[in-house]
């Protein structure tokens, strides 16, 4: 018989967010999630998951939502408790702080699970005269959470640095789907393609991919650049894309259309950075996708993406911030498409051996049953 936790994300779900959430559970048995939250976001249709939000329809229920927000009270507990729920398992650093009068209220252990910029964004930490709602409930948070799950060792160095307690640490890598080895394309006759695929923020460094291709172009290369996402920077991408060749922007996939786009891409290139704010990533899922999609990875030293890609076998890692050292890289790849091939092979390999999605789930499922055997509270 399987026990309910509540899954708590403010907002249900970003799109953006919608794999790496989903494949936290995908392989529970024993343990039920039910999500909550206060709004619903353009992923939830994707999550495939009937939320529950919390506060009313109308006036009445937007003041709850405030209250809930500022004063902790949680609307309608007794609906919640009728779940009997074991534990809280609240997504990102806002969403801990967010949920620790839920989990108050129903007297339940709390998780936060940071992913990133939760972590990493200075102003997150920074004292400022209004401190935030993070930053209010941050010492009790640390002092009360029973645990703190990091996706990467970078993310775990970022929360100690930050006074986080240790023992309550622990880093727990994200998984991602296989594919069958049958299912890697060749890529497609013609100019060779790189595809990038995220969000259009400045901690994705997507401004030096471009510049690399730009000067991989104007040494007399041929190749391409797809683009798959949206964000803020999209206005400001497309104007550094003017006079660049085959710069393709595709919006938003589906899961299933990346992984083909992955599947039949000369490489896929990460070119994170730690943006101007301190915002840098934990592990980027589309590290994972690739890898999986046997796809070659050129990516950058930065945040946790070392902590999978293996540097000369899996993929080509370089500093960060540097377009030059992105275009030698690609280069390096354009003139050995055998040595592409087998950095494919191998981190297809990595990901079935470190970052399978069903045994990554069933490993966060024992460490939270752990949690609730061991009558652990806030």
């Amino acid at each position: 018989m399987s026990e309910t936790i509540i899954v708590y994300r403010d907002r249900i779900v970003p799109r953006s967010e919608v794999q790496f959430l989903r494949r936290l559970y995908l392989a529970f048995e024993r343990l039920r999630p039910i999500w909550v939250g206060r709004h619903r976001g353009d992923g939830l249709l994707e999550l495939g998951a009937v939320p529950m939000f919390l506060g009313g329809d109308g006036p009445l229920g937007a003041v709850e939502r405030i209250a809930f927000k500022h004063l902790g009270l949680v609307p309608r507990a007794d609906r919640l408790r009728s779940l009997r729920p074991r534990l809280v398992h609240a997504h990102f650093g806002r969403g801990g702080a967010l949920a620790l009068p839920l989990a108050r209220t129903l007297g339940l252990p709390l998780v936060v699970h940071y992913h990133g910029a939760d972590a990493t964004k200075e102003t997150h930490y920074r004292p400022r005269l209004l401190p935030s709602l993070y930053q209010r409930r941050l010492a009790a948070l640390q002092r009360e959470a029973a645990l703190f799950v990091c996706v990467s060792d970078f993310i775990r160095d970022r929360l100690l640095a930050h006074g986080f307690p240790a023992e309550k640490l622990l880093v727990h890598r994200q998984g991602v789907e296989l594919v069958d080895p049958g299912c890697r394309d060749a890529p497609p006759p013609g100019r060779p393609s790189i595809l990038f695929a995220g969000r259009f923020v400045e901690k994705k460094g997507i401004g030096f991919l471009i510049e690399a291709v730009r000067q991989l172009q104007q040494a007399g290369r041929e190749l391409g650049l797809e683009l798959v996402g949206a964000g803020p920077l999209e206005a400001d991408l497309r104007r550094a894309a003017a006079g660049v060749r085959d710069v393709t922007f595709r919006g938003w996939l589906a899961n299933d259309a990346l992984r083909r786009r992955m599947r039949g891409a000369f490489a896929v290139c990460v070119p994170s950075v730690e943006a101007s704010s301190g915002d840098a990533e934990g592990l980027p899922s589309t590290v994972l996708e690739a890898m999986a999609s046997g796809a070659p990875v050129v990516a950058t030293r930065s945040a946790g993406i070392a902590e999978a890609v293996e540097d000369g076998r899996s993929g080509l890692l370089v500093p960060p911030n540097q377009p030059a050292a992105l275009a030698a890289a690609l280069g390096r790849l354009l003139d050995a498409p055998d040595l592409a091939r087998a950095m494919g092979e191998e981190g297809r390999r990595i990901s079935a051996e470190r970052f399978n999605a069903a045994s990554q789930s069933r490993r966060l499922e024992e460490i939270l049953l752990g949690l609730i055997g061991s009558g652990q509270r806030r």
